[in-house]
């Protein structure tokens, strides 16, 4: 992929998003009362990272995203993107953050090289800083350049969302669940191109519902629920968090039951030849439960360990009442 996204100055700000005690209250149609949608909100998303922004439906990612793209007008808080106030230097703001949504909000009349050109123009790039063909390439709609969009497969349809939030060259990409109702092969081209982008120095910030995705793509993952920030770490940290491991141990011959001489551990005989083991790395090893069903006077035939899932940790910390 060529190189059409700016490089970051060498007095770059060292976070690409900054938000601090960010508040959004509003009063919902035909209801009575107020409604906060985001609560004290507090987040850093270092330059340069691929980062995850994840939460229940309602959280408050939405409402966010929409004001970084300043489509919603915050309550109170402040907020800068690559150093710039997004209500003080809104301008600037702008220009530094590409948005590609979740609905496919496409002209269907507009080919994707006209698109883009529209595009570039609302942001103010001169004709001669315009790189539309090579945008396109990029993403590769280069021989779709001058069909109608309307004539466009979904999958093309979601590229043509990414060029466009490129063509003003954005230091900081949302991708807001990209790959919604999307199948496996364009979701896997999606993230070889957004890899690519971020391999370039382009900050990404990701929204997703595919916990499996945020977790082999972000090296950061933020959560937030009821409106509020509750865990923000490196995605590696965070799935340390979760002190849990489970171990399968598949025997020679059948039990009636678990040994005596385990039941000092969590132990359950999920079938006549299976018994599933769990327990805390911080506190057992693998070998020791080796040893016991060993000690026990047990053969196995096989041994599988799983190892705790993002979508663990996520339940786990989002599964807790709203404070207010």
């Amino acid at each position: 992929m060529p190189d059409f996204v700016e490089n970051a100055p060498e007095n770059a700000p060292e976070n690409a998003v900054e938000i601090r005690d960010l508040c959004k209250t509003y009063r919902p149609q035909g209801q009575n009362g107020e409604k906060r949608a985001l609560k004290g909100l507090n987040l850093d998303i270092p330059r340069g990272s691929f980062f995850g922004l994840l939460g229940p439906n309602g959280a408050g990612k939405s409402t966010l995203i929409n004001i970084l793209a300043g489509l919603t007008t915050k309550t109170s808080g402040t907020a800068r993107i690559w150093g710039h106030d997004i209500s003080d230097d809104t301008r600037a703001a702008k220009r530094a953050i590409g948005v590609v949504p979740q609905e496919l909000n496409i002209d269907p009349y507009f080919t994707p090289f006209e698109m883009l050109e529209v595009q570039a123009g609302l942001y103010g790039v001169p004709k001669s800083q315009r790189r539309s063909a090579e945008i396109l390439k990029a993403v590769g709609l280069t021989e779709h350049a001058n069909a109608y969009a309307r004539t466009l497969s979904g999958g093309m349809r979601r590229r043509l969302l990414v060029a466009k939030a490129l063509v003003h060259g954005p230091k900081i990409l949302v991708l807001d669940e990209p790959t919604a109702g999307v199948d496996v092969e364009l979701r896997r081209q999606l993230w070889v191109y957004v890899r690519e982008l971020n391999a370039q120095g382009v900050t990404v910030l990701l929204t997703t519902h595919y916990l499996e995705e945020a977790q082999q793509l972000c090296d950061r993952i933020a959560i937030i629920n009821h409106g509020r920030l509750i865990a923000c770490d490196e995605t590696k940290n965070l799935m340390g968090k979760l002190d849990s491991k489970r171990v399968t141990v598949m025997l020679t011959d059948d039990l009636a039951q678990v040994p005596d001489s385990l039941q000092g551990f969590d132990v359950t005989l999920t079938d006549p030849r299976q018994l599933e083991f769990t327990y805390a790395p911080s506190r057992m090893q693998t070998s020791e439960i080796i040893a016991a069903v060993q000690n026990a006077g047990l053969k196995f035939a096989e041994l599988a360990t799983t190892e705790p899932e993002l979508e663990d940790i996520f339940v786990q910390i989002t599964n807790q009442p709203d404070e207010d």
